[in-house]
């Protein structure tokens, strides 16, 4: 017996092997199967490489899909935006007659109001940037 008559597999094994016929090329996949595929490996005690294995997939793929859809779910959603009329102002009568002409106070309405998660904040007239900021930053660390 030569050094090439060696046989690594015992005579008569079975070995899987698959065809790829035409140019089909990538397999393409739909957003629905994608996420039918992720759902099966959210369910408790599931396998990653299994569910990989079972749709024909390798388990870097299914990783990078979930990485992915972490990643959409990371982005800030929007909110539609409800564009008010102005609001009128009303003026406070003065109760005696002054003494000197004194400006008319004006009532202001809020400017920005911002709903988030159950959470209504409201940002008045006047309120200074880093006011601002620090309650948007507040937010954005919370949702």
């Amino acid at each position: 017996m030569s050094g090439l008559d060696h046989r690594l597999e015992p005579e008569g094994a079975v070995r899987r092997f698959e065809v790829i016929t035409g140019a089909m090329g990538r397999r393409r996949w739909s957003a629905d199967d994608r996420a039918r595929i992720l759902e099966e490996t959210l369910v408790p005690g599931a396998v990653v490489s299994e569910v990989a294995r079972q749709h024909g997939l390798t388990p870097q793929q299914l990783f990078t899909w979930r990485r992915e859809a972490r990643k959409a779910a990371e982005a800030p959603a929007f909110v539609p935006a409800i564009v008010a009329p102005e609001p009128v102002l009303a003026e406070e009568a003065p109760a005696a007659p002054p003494r000197r002409k004194r400006r008319p106070q004006h009532r202001r309405v809020a400017a920005i109001e911002i709903d988030v998660a159950g959470v209504r904040v409201t940002i008045e007239n006047g309120a200074s940037p880093a006011t601002i900021a620090a309650v948007l930053g507040v937010l954005k660390a919370g949702s």
